[in-house]
């Protein structure tokens, strides 16, 4: 009579072998559980860096329209007002006002532009550290 404990059909004792393909079959899982939570990551701070342009361009052309609006009454109140004695010079300072607002608006934008975070920092982040476990375990 044989041993049921040794015998080579029974799924708990595939022997080497069958440990190498669980073993790889895991791996394997851990491979692709890691690329789905990196993917999920990824369009996350996608959907987020959409929100946020969206938000930006939306309060951007409401702050410029109302911006426009009461820069032009009060160009034309300041105009009024010197109308009699010194239209000319009131035209100029109105405008070279508005010319440095400009600039001042130009400097901030640049800079705001150089400071934003990088696209997919997180993801990336994310995917350093998962190199470095990787290449730790090989080690």
């Amino acid at each position: 009579m044989t041993d049921d404990a040794d015998s080579p059909e029974e799924p708990g004792n595939a022997g080497p072998v069958g440990g190498l393909f669980k073993s790889l079959a895991n791996l394997l899982a851990t491979v692709v559980t890691i690329a789905q939570t990196r993917i999920e990551l990824l369009t996350t701070e996608l959907q987020e860096e959409i929100h946020r342009g969206v938000e930006i361009l939306i309060w951007t052309l409401v702050a410029l329209l109302a911006a426009a609006m009461g820069l032009f009454v009060t160009t034309l109140v300041i105009i009024f007002m010197f109308w009699d004695t010194h239209r000319v010079l009131a035209s100029v300072l109105v405008a070279s006002s508005f010319f440095a607002l400009a600039l001042a608006a130009l400097v901030v934008l640049r800079a705001k532009v150089r400071d934003r975070p990088r696209l997919l920092e997180g993801t990336f982040a994310e995917l350093a550290k998962d190199r470095a476990q990787l290449t730790r375990r090989r080690s």
